[in-house]
């Protein structure tokens, strides 16, 4: 059994929880119910839970509050929130879950079945610290950094220091400015997808490149790219018009 902790100002929302949690998910032990994030705070370092449920907007403080005083995490998150004002990208970027209210009960059963995963194979995969900076820069997504899985576990990085995106398979490479790379068991319309809003673009069915890296296009069928670090790359005849205003959004022109 899960030893997992439920955090809601709402007492109507925390039985709704508690509810969908009894029918849909009874690998979880629930041992408390908080509204607030002193008692929250209290729960957590007494019952040592290795799952907790965060409703973001709390009394006073938020649960991204509760989250930097606590400071060392060594328990799983899902974030449940009402509000949609909280950057998507700031949870994704940083692999970590949230569910939107009402809660769906498929989805509520598939981020505890990850969250399970991860406990069960010691294999926490989130960084707080990451989540944090993420939500702080919402308004500024080139700031934010990216959780990248690898055959090691995951690495973060800063969206600033991708060059480009290529992809091998279902395999991406993702390339960076100090001549680094990473390699991840992901295909690139996945990032293709994370990325877009973050002045990322797909060029070619094998190129997803950082926009603020181009340094000068090559007219052509579509033509091509340079790049911040002198590396040419091919954008698709097909893609051409697309990344073209692209680039009039992002640079405004």
């Amino acid at each position: 059994m899960i030893r997992t902790i439920l955090v809601d100002d709402e007492p109507r929302g925390l039985n709704t929880l508690n509810k969908l949690l009894t029918e849909y998910c009874p690998e979880l032990f629930v041992v408390a119910g908080c509204t607030d994030t002193e008692s929250a705070k209290e729960k957590i370092l007494s019952l040592d839970p290795q799952l907790a449920f965060l409703d973001i907007s709390l009394p006073e403080k938020t649960s991204f509050d509760l989250l930097s005083e606590l400071g060392n995490i060594n328990f799983e998150i899902i974030f449940v929130t009402a509000h949609n004002q909280y950057a998507v990208q700031a949870f994704h970027f940083s692999a970590i879950d949230y569910l939107m209210k009402p809660i769906d009960e498929d989805l509520l059963v598939n981020a505890v079945k990850k969250a399970v995963k991860r406990i069960e194979g010691n294999a926490t995969n989130h960084d707080i610290s990451t989540f944090l900076h993420n939500v702080s820069k919402a308004q500024a997504p080139q700031e934010m950094k990216l959780c990248i899985p690898s055959l090691k576990g995951f690495q973060v990085v800063e969206l600033k220091d991708i060059l480009f995106c290529e992809a091998s398979g279902s395999y991406t490479n993702f390339y960076f400015d100090n001549k680094s790379s990473i390699c991840t068991a992901k295909p690139i319309h996945e990032y293709e997808g994370l990325l877009q809003d973050a002045g990322f673009v797909r060029i070619h069915k094998s190129f997803l490149v950082n926009l603020r890296h181009i340094k000068e296009y090559l007219r052509g069928e579509g033509g091509s790219v340079i790049l911040s670090n002198g590396k040419e790359l091919e954008v698709s005849r097909r893609k051409k018009e697309s990344f073209i205003e692209s680039m009039k959004e992002f640079y405004k022109f």
